[in-house]
């Protein structure tokens, strides 16, 4: 009886211990590792790839904005975006696609919608826009709803409303483009890609300077 009341207590303090030491060891110890390593060596990344202006945090590289007015740059669309409705104390996007196929009537619909007012939107009194000008990236939404970038097929397009809105030359607005445009990363993975947000902060300076 008192062999199986030690061994029992032994174990228990065993096991204890373990706890202890692995609730110090990748609790706290192997995250403040992690987290020093990352600071040091990635900060901005980090931190959430953070994008500021006039000294403030505006948004993040890796997450598109909706809202922008068309004095601006325009986004991907969004349509797989949702609203949280089980948690209302805060108003939270929910990310997510459409999940539609490429044969669904309502995809075919929000397409054929979103080219008709991409068209209408960026042609202008001297600049017509056609519809095999628009790319896929203009009229249909990322699988996360959430994409940062667009095309520099999509920017170009959008380059002589911009002028016109902004009274700025389409020389100067098209240079700005080619500026934000990245090529793909290590030079093979993905496509050349414009983020919409660096994209419009500096449109922002370059009418401001007038």
């Amino acid at each position: 009886m008192n062999n199986s009341v030690t061994n029992t207590a032994r174990l228990l303090g065993a096991a204890l211990r373990a706890l202890l030491v692995l609730t110090v060891v990748t609790g706290v110890l192997y995250p403040l590792a992690i987290t020093g390593i990352a600071q040091g060596l990635f900060p901005g990344k980090a931190n959430g790839s953070e994008i500021k202006s006039d000294g403030r945090v505006v948004g993040s590289s890796l997450i598109g904005q909706q809202g922008y007015s068309l004095d601006y740059f325009q986004p991907r669309p969004a349509n797989g975006l949702g609203e949280n409705s089980v948690n209302t104390q805060y108003k939270l996007l929910l990310s997510g696609a459409t999940n539609l196929a490429a044969d669904n009537k309502d995809l075919i619909k929000q397409v054929e919608k979103a080219r008709a007012e991409v068209i209408k939107e960026n042609s202008t009194a001297g600049y017509t826009v056609s519809p095999s000008q628009v790319p896929a990236d203009a009229v249909t939404s990322s699988g996360s709803g959430l994409d940062p970038d667009i095309s520099p097929l999509y920017a170009g397009l959008q380059v002589h409303r911009i002028a016109e809105r902004n009274h700025l030359s389409v020389a100067r607005v098209q240079r700005l483009v080619d500026d934000h445009t990245e090529g793909r990363t290590l030079g093979f993975i993905g496509e050349p890609r414009v983020g919409v947000l660096e994209l419009n902060i500096a449109l922002k300076a370059l009418v401001a300077k007038g």
